[in-house]
């Protein structure tokens, strides 16, 4: 059996012409007759389907008139792995028992337990385990990741080092556009020894409340004695706190140079940043005072 892909914009897809290039049928024209007379000729749905060479016209068409055997499935930057595997329970019909398998799916493994797990637009096959799918983001990790070790080596990071970097780059930027900026603050801090004082990091340790992820941090939480408390210990987190992109992970080699060690969003996610803390407070009475 070799998958048939329909790509998920099928704006201009030519399922005959895409059919005879793979080999599945001998003749576009005749497949385009049968599948009008049949009222068969629309575009399946996005999606792979297993078909052989070996399958009749008749056969070809039912198999595309049914449900795809791999689904398109696009995981977004900055989740953390339950919420990863919330999507993928949604998008792929798992069971409670199937994401508990995700969820546990390397959960003793400091360099393993997150961060590891690509986030892309992956097609998946509705018969794997989630296990096996875990395999696929990480297997999709190394791929991406591969190419940048050379340069973590000749910068003397350890990868592991890096993608808690980015993890926390990912959470804290508003895009790509300021992640070299918070590398750069991050880096600074860490270069002189200052607490990271970061709210994901503590995000990360509540968990899921009121079903919410992310959720706000109050003061008693940054007394936390969590080893994932920046604002109590110094250095990074245990592990990665969310699943970075490329773009966060490379901002970690490509830190900006700056003089500030302090930054806010504003409402409109334009960051400012500052040397000092007292110039810190100006910003937010001038940026987050409504």
């Amino acid at each position: 059996m070799s998958v048939f892909v329909v790509p998920q914009d099928t704006k201009g897809f030519e399922t005959a012409a895409s059919l005879k290039k793979q080999d599945f049928i001998r003749n576009e024209l005749v497949y385009r007759v049968v599948s009008s007379i049949k009222g068969m000729n629309k575009i399946p749905v996005s999606g792979g389907y297993r078909l052989s060479p070996s399958m009749s016209m008749w056969q070809v068409l039912k198999k595309l008139t049914d449900h795809p055997d791999l689904v398109w499935v696009t995981i977004r930057e900055g989740l953390r792995k339950e919420q990863t595997g919330e999507s993928l329970a949604m998008q792929l019909g798992w069971t409670d028992k199937q994401l508990s398998e995700w969820n546990n799916v390397n959960a003793d493994s400091l360099e393993y337990k997150e961060g590891v797990y690509f986030p892309e637009t992956y097609l998946l096959p509705l018969d794997e385990t989630p296990t096996q799918i875990a395999k696929r983001f990480i297997d999709k990790f190394n791929e991406k990741i591969g190419p940048l070790i050379p340069q973590f080596t000749a910068k003397n990071i350890k990868w592991t080092t890096g993608v808690k970097i980015a993890s926390l780059i990912e959470r804290e930027a508003a895009g790509p556009d300021d992640m070299k900026l918070i590398s750069g603050i991050i880096w600074k801090r860490l270069d002189i020894g200052m607490k990271l004082e970061i709210d994901a990091t503590m995000q990360y340790t509540k968990g899921k409340v009121n079903d919410r992820w992310w959720g706000n941090i109050d003061l008693k939480e940054k007394q936390s004695d969590s080893p994932y408390n920046t604002y109590k210990y110094k250095g990074l987190p245990p592990t990665p706190i969310s699943n970075p992109g490329f773009d966060a992970i490379e901002a970690v080699l490509y830190p900006e140079e700056t003089d500030c060690i302090f930054y806010l969003h504003d409402k409109n996610q334009q960051i400012h940043c500052a040397q000092t803390y007292a110039k810190h407070k100006e910003n937010i009475v001038k940026y987050l005072s409504y």
